[in-house]
């Protein structure tokens, strides 16, 4: 299989005409969904480590009826 030869500037040419077509995120797009994605790792995080909690405790809880 043969790649085809591309002059660069018909490359160059190429990749600008598909990056115009890109559909580029707004400034309040880009917050908004950085800020949702702490929100949703802080949330996360906290769900986590209730549910570790609540694991610990029940082992804890379990071993020392037999220890």
């Amino acid at each position: 299989m043969t790649m085809a030869k591309t002059n660069p500037l018909t490359f160059v040419q190429q990749v600008r005409a598909e990056v115009s077509k890109v559909a580029w995120p707004t400034r309040r797009e880009v917050l908004l969904t950085t800020v949702m994605v702490f929100i949703m790792a802080a949330l996360t995080g906290i769900f986590f480590a209730l549910v570790d909690l609540v694991i610990r405790s029940g082992l804890q809880g379990i071993l020392s009826w037999f220890g």
